[in-house]
Parts: C-alpha cells; structure tokens; sequence
C-alpha cells in the first residue's frame, strides 16, 4: 500500500476480469514472462484481490498470470511490492503477511514464505538472504523492523530493530537502506545497517522520504514533505545526494512547501519523479530543479500517479482510478505522446521490468 499507516483501512476495492482496450485479454498462461513489463496490481484493502498482468514487449497483455498459473491459489490481499532473486520473483502481500514465491518466467508456485512477518513492506537480497521492511503492529510505533530470511529455507530466521515506518529498501556492496516514511508519523531518516557487522547508522532527511536510488555510488534520496492538507503549513520535500563512502550529505535540493515529490526512480543518467500530474526529469549531477515538467498527464484521462517507472525511452504511469476498479497502465515517450494504454488490476502499484 502507498498510503501512510491512518490510511490502512480507507482503501476497500471489488474485484473485476479485466481486459484491455486494445491487446488479447485471454488469461490462459502464456508460458513465459522473460520479454516485458510486470504489473503488480494491489488489489483493494481487506478485499484478497491482488493480482499480476504482464504486458509484453510487443505491447500485448494478460491480466491474472498468477492465478492463470496457479489454479485454485489464491495470490493474497494487499500487494506490496515485488523482487527478482535470480530466476525467482518474491511477491509481498501487505495485508495477507506473507510472500509469495514463483518462478519470474513461467511464474508456477514455488513456496509460500509465513510466519513472523507483520505488515510486511519492500523486499531486498544479498548473499542467500532476503530483507523485508515490516511496519509490525500498526499501533505500536516501536516495533517495527527488517525481517531477514534465509533463502534455502524460506523461513525468517531473525529480525532487525529498526525506527517506524520503513518504508523502501536497498542492498548496496554489503549494506541496507531504508528510507523511513513514517507510518502513522512522519519519518525524517534512512537507516543504514553493515550486514556484516550488524551495525546502524542514521543519515537524517527531510519529512516523509519514501523513493531512493543508488547510481555512481551515489544514494538518492526523495522527501515528498509534510502533507498537512489545509490543515496548517506543509514542509518542502527536498531531493539529497549522499557519497556512500563516507555516508555524508553532499547536496541538498529543496523543493517550495507546496510541492510534494515523489516516484524517484534513474535511467540513463537522467533522474525522473512526479508532482502531481506533472513528470520531471533532470540530470544526476544538476545543481538545481527543473523548473517545469517535461509534461503532464492532465489532459490525457489519467486520475492520478500512484505507480511510475521510466525504462529505454519509455515512461510507465500506473493509476489507480477510484481505488476499487480496474487500474490502468499508461506508457509515453518523453515528450509526453501517449504511447499506450492499458487496463489491468486494481490499483496498479508496482511497475517491474522482466527482461
């Protein structure tokens, strides 16, 4: 779920066959997954409706590959986020608190990860291991920490104590961030922890950092800023560069109070993110923002960006609509011509490249 821990129980959703406007909408299995697009559909709150499409390289669609690959297993409720682990995909069910495991090509059941996993968020690996980002109890601001799993076993074999609201995950030469977004707070830190020694520091940010990435040994981290919605003043997002050999904040972007980022992701050199409905796009070495978006989706029936990712030219816009019907994927090319548009699951929320 993309929302904040008070918003856990707002979203509620019903489920639907999809199709889309102009692609086979069959759900007899494809065989293989290994040349597009993988859609991780969240599905309603509550609901069990998450889902998988896949769009293919030659822009063709199928919706549900989970379960047209699987008779009678039911993905979960709450899709969360997806890794790739070599030939395997580890599917985070939120809600459902637990992962499954399939094959990334043909995506046939391997194994179902439970036990010891609460609210469980965004998933990374290193060295036979996963590490999952948990919540915990969503009353209980201090108990929230990283799962690690052993992969051998698929069991979680220990825990790691972290601050509330982890949120993003990444494995960089041996260590974890985390960004922390804050669950029913606002978060103001990415936390980073030595694998092997299991120590902890704390690299401090704006209010609300959810979107990082790492390039050139550069950590890029998005604050999307204090959202108080005409409740009092909002605080910027701000947009920092820190050099991983030392840990240290080497540059600080501020975005004005009422501009709230977020969606950071890299590609060819270039970082892109979203305000709004307005896509950005600036170099990784630019001394300041952009002052205008390279376009916007305004006028071209999207609701809003809830998932987004920017891969060879090609701009993916996941919008989740009312939150309780079919989803749209939306593809442009740079200068912002609409590509392509198709309808998936409920509420598209991760976009993964399968090639």
């Amino acid at each position: 779920m993309k929302i904040n821990k008070l918003l856990l129980t707002a979203l509620a959703g019903s489920l639907f066959f999809v199709s889309c406007n102009n692609d086979d909408d069959s759900n007899a299995p494809a065989g293989a997954y290994d040349d597009g697009v993988i859609v991780l559909n969240q599905g309603g709150f509550g609901v069990g409706n998450a889902s998988v499409s896949f769009i293919s390289n030659a822009m063709s669609l199928q919706n549900d590959i989970f379960a047209a690959n699987n008779p009678g297993h039911i993905l979960g409720d709450t899709g969360q986020d997806i890794g790739f682990n070599g030939d395997l995909a580890y599917i985070v069910l939120n809600a459902s608190n637990k992962i499954e495991v399939v094959n990334r090509y043909s995506f046939a059941h391997i194994a179902t990860i439970e036990g010891n996993l609460l609210n469980p968020r965004y998933i990374a690996f290193k060295n036979n291991k996963a590490y999952v980002t948990n919540w915990g109890d969503a009353g209980i601001p201090t108990d929230d920490y990283v799962a690690v799993i052993d992969l051998a076993t698929n069991a979680v074999t220990s825990s790691i104590p972290v601050v509330e609201g982890p949120e993003r995950i990444l494995e960089y030469n041996g260590k974890l961030y985390i960004s922390h977004y804050g669950g029913y707070n606002t978060g103001e830190s990415v936390t980073v922890i030595d694998i092997a020694s299991g120590s902890k520091t704390s690299i401090a940010t704006g209010d609300g950092p959810r979107s990082m990435v790492i390039e050139n040994n550069v950590l890029y981290i998005l604050s999307e800023g204090l959202q108080t919605w005409g409740m009092g003043v909002d605080t910027p997002g701000k947009l920092q560069t820190v050099n991983l050999s030392n840990s240290m904040v080497t540059s600080t972007l501020n975005f004005s109070a009422d501009a709230h980022p977020s969606n950071l992701v890299e590609e060819d050199g270039k970082l892109y993110y979203t305000i709004g409905s307005g896509i950005y796009a600036m170099n990784l070495n630019a001394a300041s923002l952009p002052a205008s978006p390279i376009f916007s989706h305004t006028a071209q029936g999207v609701y809003g960006i809830y998932s987004f990712e920017v891969e060879d030219d090609q701009i993916f816009v996941g919008d989740a609509g009312d939150y309780s019907s079919n989803g749209k994927v939306f593809i442009y090319n740079p200068a912002g011509q609409k590509l392509e548009e198709f309808t998936v699951g409920v509420i598209p929320a991760g976009i993964y490249f399968n090639d």
